[in-house]
């Protein structure tokens, strides 16, 4: 097998998605232990100490504890390279997740125990199951009372229309919680609350019906534990990889990733059988990952990684072929070759030089403005990658600067702010004022913060009462130009130039609808 198909074989390219608060980013954090990327946990509180957790370096994040924007990990792992995407679990920064669940093969959905399955949750994996991705549900937080093993089966299928199968199963939980009984590898893994999980804590079982169980759990958690497995593997299918990779079936772990348990259980079963770097669609055609040439997209943007540098990066997913340093590549949109002299790859916020990198790896690239979300780089082939979306935004104000003496950075900041996706600028066209549209209420927060501790500049917002903004097009020249005429006073381009129109009402961006039959009004465009 050639060194770039054994490369190739090597990657597994993933995403960690949940509500906030159900542990995604502790999770993330202990699987980089088990892969020694880190040494400590960042979780450690204390009273006079609370170190951030690896993934969120962002100013903002640190105070509130939330992920807002999308952490991208490597490490080795069994002689694996494992690359994790973190998402922002905060429902206001789901379009970052959106766009990030393009560039994973597979996905880790993560559930904590007491609250079950919740609205983001559904959401979230509504569009993996869109695409059709592969998905693992880690249950968590075992060590608190939650709801029982089998209602949140039923959950999990009901609300999010998915076939379950269990492959490691709870015994007791919070003050009872004994360890989890892992059904995937027969094993027994006893729960020791200091989160060392060391290799002997693990009790190989074959047979549950071994007296020796009793010894280990006591007599009454050993018939529960007997009748338990007995029900899952009657009204469980057994696990078939294939059904997991179609997306037609998907395992469902325990544990408690604060306390390190049964972390390393999913780590071992999601190398085994998560997917290799997956083909991609374009507009023109299947992009393979195993083609000699070539090709990658952008799907997130972040300005200012190091505030001293004002430097941009954009994240490129490698999609088929080998990408090298040094070497021209087609920018698509632009038309134009480009060499990127120093890419990067990332551990959380520690960046390394990088030489080359193969399908399925996500690489930083240093921009001064020449990319944006979606833009394609190739060996020459023209494509476009299909499904990165933008959506409509649902909540708007008006966004003033507000010191004169800092126009220039104002301006700049919210330009770079608005290349990166966290949230959609419109500018009026009757009037030139701008107008910001987010999904929800923290992103205006995280532009006022972000413009004062970057760029230097201040804003300040006004209401605006508007209700939906949506694009619009149409074959039909005349009509739209009618349309343009008519609503003069609500039409506002967007940063690409887009015409858009700005419903103040539900009843009016109805009644338009109706009255213009011949101008399609869209609630996402992808990019």
């Amino acid at each position: 097998m050639s060194s770039f198909l054994s490369e190739l074989r090597r990657r597994r390219t993933f995403a960690i998605i949940a509500h906030p608060d159900a542990g995604k980013t502790t999770l993330t954090e202990k699987l980089l232990l088990f892969g020694g990327a880190i040494q400590t946990a960042g979780a450690v509180k204390s009273n006079k100490i609370k170190k951030s957790t690896v993934s969120d370096f962002m100013e903002i994040e640190r105070q509130r504890g939330i992920s807002v924007s999308t952490s991208v990990m490597g490490f080795e792992y069994r002689d694996l390279q494992i690359n994790i995407l973190d998402t922002p679990g905060h429902e206001d920064f789901a379009e970052d997740t959106y766009r990030t669940l393009t560039a994973v093969d597979s996905a880790i959905v993560v559930v904590d125990v007491a609250k079950g399955v919740e609205k983001q949750t559904e959401k979230l994996t509504q569009v993996c199951r869109m695409r059709d991705t592969p998905i693992i549900f880690f249950v968590n937080k075992l060590d608190r009372e939650g709801k029982d093993g089998f209602e949140l089966l039923d959950e999990i299928e009901q609300k999010l229309d998915v076939k379950v199968c269990p492959l490691s199963w709870p015994i007791g939980m919070g003050q009872r919680f004994k360890g989890v009984y892992n059904m995937y590898e027969r094993k027994l893994v006893l729960f020791n609350p200091h989160g060392k999980q060391e290799e002997e804590a693990s009790i190989t079982f074959k047979d549950l019906s071994d007296p020796n169980l009793e010894k280990h759990i006591g007599e009454s958690a050993a018939k529960i534990l007997r009748e338990e497995v007995e029900m899952l593997e009657a009204v469980y299918p057994a696990f078939d990889k294939n059904a997991y990779l179609n997306g037609e079936i998907c395992p469902v772990f325990f544990g408690s990733a604060v306390n390190n348990f049964g972390v390393k259980e999913l780590l071992d079963c999601f190398v085994d059988i998560a997917p290799t770097p997956l083909p991609r669609e374009t507009e023109e055609r299947l992009v393979r990952p195993e083609e000699d040439k070539f090709s990658g997209f952008v799907f997130k943007i972040f300005a200012n990684m190091d505030p001293n540098h004002r430097n941009r990066i954009a994240f490129v997913r490698v999609c088929s072929g080998k990408f090298e340093r040094n070497k021209n590549y087609r920018h698509i949109r632009l038309e134009r070759e480009f060499k990127f002299p120093s890419p990067t790859m990332f551990m959380a916020s520690k960046k390394t030089l990088l030489e080359e990198a193969y399908p399925g790896d996500v690489v930083g690239l240093y921009d001064t403005g020449n990319f944006k979300i979606g833009d394609t780089l190739t060996e020459g082939e023209s494509l476009h990658f299909k499904g990165i979306p933008a959506f409509s935004p649902e909540q708007f104000r008006y966004v003033e600067n507000a010191d004169p003496l800092k126009q220039k950075q104002f301006a700049k900041g919210l330009e770079q702010l608005m290349d990166e996706g966290v949230a959609q600028m419109f500018i009026r066209e009757s009037d030139g004022r701008r107008i910001i549209g987010t999904v929800g209420q923290l992103q205006f927060e995280v532009i006022q913060h972000r413009l004062e501790s970057e760029y230097n500049a201040k804003c300040r917002y006004e209401p605006v009462n508007l209700h939906k903004a949506c694009w619009i097009t149409s074959d039909n020249l005349q009509a739209l130009k009618t349309f343009l005429e008519r609503r003069k006073r609500d039409i506002a381009r967007d940063k690409d130039g887009l015409l858009v129109f700005l419903a103040e009402t539900a009843w009016i961006l109805q009644t338009v609808q109706e009255n213009f039959p011949d101008v399609d009004f869209h609630f996402t465009s992808e990019v």
